[in-house]
């Protein structure tokens, strides 16, 4: 419906065999664990480069469907360190 309104959208995704199979107008895939497409808490550079990236596949993809991997890199495997204010309680 959005697309239809005549407004384009992007989907940044981190399950690119998914995306493949839904197709969306346009998505960018970046190889971070699910849930962070943006990558890691706090890392705003990061984060600002990805989106920009994305916004500009809404400028320069033609062709629906269009599926572009990012060369981001999570880094040190895929668990996260977020500090203790952001553990799991133990009851």
């Amino acid at each position: 419906m959005v697309e239809e309104a005549g407004i384009p959208t992007v989907l940044v995704s981190t399950g690119r065999d998914l995306s493949a199979q839904v197709l969306a107008p346009r998505t960018v895939f970046v190889n971070f664990p699910m849930g962070n497409p943006f990558g890691r808490p706090f890392d705003v550079v990061q984060q600002r480069r990805i989106l920009v990236d994305a916004l500009h596949v809404l400028e320069s993809v033609e062709v629906g469907g269009e599926l572009i991997d990012l060369p981001y890199d999570w880094g040190e495997g895929f668990g996260m360190n977020l500090g203790p204010g952001y553990r799991a309680k133990v009851a």
